[in-house]
């Protein structure tokens, strides 16, 4: 048996462990077409997530929900665990949440600023679209407010635009490494004349099974109200979020951008937001002119005075957009002059009056694909905001079973092409506690979609903003049959 089969055949392993059994032959000429359009969508076998550190406050309040929706073609069986980014080595290091049953939510809890950071993994029927949700409220001092974040897979490169290293603000890098060998990662910062000078972000090392936060002032001397953070992995792989606290107007979770494109979407922008600042990066050294427009209920418009943002080549850009949203949803759609130059970018968010603000940020979004899946929504308190920028669309969305009971509902809702609609998403019959909400398109047309928590809290409103991506609870094996006259080429 040749090298090249021995390749082979590792590969076709290697995608049945993750995906489910394939069989594989060789296509025969003409037929590469019609073996791909025929690829089947299968459930994954396999899903870790990681959870960054949730706080350092003694005042820290934090709630855990993991939810995996029903799939069809599952196994009966599989299980998961969520346990603090620690060494194999610890005999203590024991689980802090154990999810229940596909369909039905579990929610677990910790307080203080000692909680550690968590690695999860789910394998077989509570794989697919596994998702854990972190929120955090903290009572008073610096990043008071809400936190939240979805707990994310480990990947080698992230943009964060939308940081800062200015006067009030304490922003961290959440830097987790799920695996037995340990990262290293380079940070780089970008401020409004390029990139700052740092003196330690090149070659962080980040131990196996640990999480390592970095303190963005301390790797710059240069104080900038708008930073973007480019995290790049030399060797393993690393969860990372933005944690942005501000000394006067709370804090959030700030999640990394989708992938540098001509094209972005940030969506679910809050109703009642009384500020909007807009910050974006392109990392080539070409300058591109940003068209702005505002998906609202009645369609697509031009902010006056904002029609375009100026983005200059490997230079931070930022633009204050006030209440745009005007009380009503709304998403925002960039496009650049010059498809060819991508962007990444991210919006802060403020509600509130001066005095009681409280902050939250929306990075620009990856469209909803198969099925997007969020978890902790209250009955009340919750806000789900759904985009279709490029045509109408039609949704289908699930409110799961709560955590303390409850009968699973389900509507569908249509979306009118150019739209921003916040949806009045289902809620199960008899809720008890929390429960999830998953938003399945139906049709082909691309589709973005938010979910905003919300509450109060001696009169300033606490709320955190999470973009809602595919899932990943699917992907797409080729058709192919069983053809044993490979071995023999």
């Amino acid at each position: 048996m040749n090298r090249t089969t021995l390749s082979l055949i590792a590969g076709v392993t290697a995608l049945a462990a993750v995906t489910g059994f394939a069989a594989v032959s060789a296509p025969d000429a003409g037929t590469t077409d019609e073996t791909a359009t025929a690829a089947a969508g299968l459930p994954v076998e396999r899903t870790s997530l990681l959870c960054p550190r949730p706080s350092t406050s003694d005042l820290a309040e934090t709630t855990y929900t993991s939810f995996t929706p029903v799939t069809k073609g599952t196994e009966n069986e599989g299980e998961a665990e969520l346990r603090p980014a620690a060494p194999k080595t610890q005999t203590d290091d024991q689980p802090l949440l154990e999810p229940g049953d596909p369909g039905r939510p579990v929610t677990g809890e910790t307080s203080g600023g000692e909680a550690p950071a968590l690695v999860g993994t789910a394998e077989g029927r509570f794989a697919p679209g596994w998702t854990v949700q972190q929120t955090t409220q903290v009572a008073a001092g610096t990043g008071r407010g809400m936190q939240g974040v979805a707990c994310s897979a480990a990947d080698t490169e992230f943009w964060f635009p939308g940081t800062s290293t200015g006067t009030g603000r304490t922003d961290y890098v959440h830097l987790t490494n799920p695996d037995d060998s340990a990262a290293v990662v380079d940070i780089e910062l970008y401020g409004e004349d390029g990139a700052l000078e740092t003196v330690v972000g090149e070659g962080i090392t980040v131990k196996p099974h640990s999480a390592e936060p970095v303190l963005l002032s301390t790797l710059t001397d240069e104080k900038q109200t708008d930073v973007t953070v480019h995290v790049v992995v030399r060797s393993g792989r690393v969860g990372a979020a933005v944690q942005a606290l501000d000394a006067e107007l709370g804090g959030d979770w700030l999640p990394a951008s989708a992938d540098p494109a001509g094209s972005l979407v940030i969506p679910g922008i809050p109703e009642d937001a009384t500020a909007v600042r807009l910050v974006a990066f392109t990392p080539r050294d070409a300058d591109v002119d940003l068209k702005l427009r505002l998906a609202g209920p009645s369609g697509l418009l031009t902010p006056a005075g904002h029609e375009t943002l100026h983005v200059k080549g490997g230079m931070t850009a930022a633009v204050d957009l006030g209440d745009i949203t005007r009380g009503e949803a709304g998403s925002l759609v960039l496009t650049a002059s010059d498809g060819s130059v991508p962007v990444v970018a991210a919006v802060r968010v403020l509600r509130g009056d001066d005095g009681e603000q409280e902050s939250a940020f929306i990075p620009a979004a990856r469209p909803v694909g198969t099925r997007a899946t969020s978890a902790g929504n209250t009955a009340e308190g919750t806000t789900l905001s759904v985009t279709a920028p490029e045509g109408t669309a039609e949704i289908r969305v699930t409110a799961s079973a709560g955590t303390g009971g409850g009968t699973p509902v389900s509507k569908t809702y249509t979306i009118k092409s150019g739209t921003t609609q916040n949806v009045a998403a289902p809620v199960p019959s008899g809720a008890k506690g929390t429960y999830a909400l998953t938003v399945e398109p139906r049709s082909g047309t691309p589709v973005y979609a938010a979910r905003t928590l919300t509450t109060t809290d001696n009169g300033v409103p606490f709320f955190t903003v999470q973009p809602l991506p595919d899932d990943r609870g699917m992907v797409a094996v080729p058709k192919s049959e069983e053809d044993l006259s490979v071995l023999q080429r």
